[in-house]
C-alpha cells in the first residue's frame, strides 16, 4: 500500500535558527527541512509548505490562525508543524479547536538543527513516524515522546514538555 503524502508546515522557532556572524545572534534564513529530507532519504511524497519564520514566543493570534488555517486548507490528510516550543501548546489548542479530520503533529527543538547537540531532527523523526500511525487530532512530539496536543505543557524550568495532570 503507498503511503499517504504528508504536508510540512514551517513556523520557525529554534528549530531553524542559524547563528549570524555579523550581529553575533541566532536569526532566521531558510528552513533547514529540504536539507533534512535529502539527509534522511524520505521515501514518503512530502509538501513543504514556508507559513513563516518566526520565533514562537513573538507569535500572536494572527500568526496561530495563519497556521491554522494551513491546517484547513492542506489536501494531505496527515501535517507536521514545525513550531517553537515556547507557544507550541497554544498553536496547538487553536488549531483543535477547528476540529479538523486530519493527523497533526507539531515538533519542535531546544537547539536549532544547524548547532551541534541539536534535538531537532531527532524530534522531526519522531513527529514524521508519529503522524503516520496516530488517529486524527492534535499532537505534540517532543524529546522521544507524544503528547495530546491538549494536555500537555513546557515546564519552563526544566526545559521540556510533560503531560498535564
Amino acid at each position: 500500500m503507498p503511503a499517504k503524502p504528508i504536508r510540512v508546515i514551517v513556523t520557525g522557532g529554534t528549530f531553524d535558527k542559524l547563528y549570524d556572524e555579523i550581529r553575533g545572534e541566532l536569526t532566521f534564513k531558510e528552513s533547514a527541512l529540504p536539507e533534512i529530507l535529502k539527509l534522511v532519504r524520505v521515501e514518503v511524497p512530502v509538501e513543504i509548505e514556508m507559513n513563516q519564520l518566526i520565533d514562537s514566543i513573538h507569535m500572536q493570534d494572527v500568526n496561530r490562525a495563519s497556521v491554522a488555517e494551513a491546517c484547513k486548507r492542506a489536501p494531505e490528510e496527515l501535517i507536521i508543524i514545525t513550531h517553537g516550543t515556547d507557544t507550541m501548546v497554544e498553536t496547538a489548542a487553536q488549531i483543535s479547536s477547528a476540529g479538523l479530520e486530519k493527523t497533526i503533529v507539531l515538533t519542535g527543538a531546544m537547539v536549532p538543527y544547524r548547532v551541534q547537540g541539536s534535538d531537532a531532527l531527532f524530534n522531526f523523526g519522531s513527529a514524521f513516524s508519529a503522524v503516520q500511525i496516530l488517529p486524527h487530532g492534535v499532537w505534540i512530539a517532543m524529546s522521544g515522546r507524544i503528547f495530546a496536543g491538549n494536555k500537555v505543557r513546557k515546564n519552563r524550568s526544566i526545559g521540556r514538555f510533560e503531560d498535564l495532570p
